[in-house]
């Protein structure tokens, strides 16, 4: 399906027919930005509030139930997968990961040393809360 302001661009809109396609036997495979085509302006909505209706289905619905959210690479680059980064950094060899209520929780990964640089705890303490483990 294609993202369209004031039709499908908020998370209910989008839950209740992500889970009714999936009453339907249909997997909501692709939810595709609205290409900057001849037309369209008046039904683009931004990037951001596409990842927010993302961020909006993960924890609230089942896995299956939540589309990959696409964008069209201009000049034949294209489809590309756009998903929110629930990583935030990483202690030692803990991630520091952010869930779908933006509570933060430690997740021990000894390759997370190779994934991103060492963050010290005062960093998270910034963000509002402290990684649980």
């Amino acid at each position: 399906m294609v993202l369209l302001k004031g039709v499908n661009d908020d998370i209910d809109t989008m839950r209740r027919l992500c889970t009714g396609q999936l009453r339907m036997r249909v997997k909501p495979y692709y939810l595709h930005q609205c290409d900057a085509i001849m037309g369209s302006m008046g039904f683009r909505t931004s990037i951001a509030k596409g990842m927010e209706i993302i961020r909006g289905l993960h924890g609230h619905t089942t896995g299956y139930a939540v589309p990959t959210y696409m964008v069209d690479a201009p000049g034949g680059g294209g489809k590309v997968p756009l998903t929110p980064s629930y990583i935030v950094g990483r202690q030692g060899e803990d991630l520091v990961l952010r869930n779908h209520d933006g509570k933060l929780y430690r997740y021990r990964d000894p390759g997370a040393k190779d994934l991103l640089p060492d963050e010290s705890l005062a960093s998270f303490a910034s963000l509002g809360s402290t990684p649980e483990h």
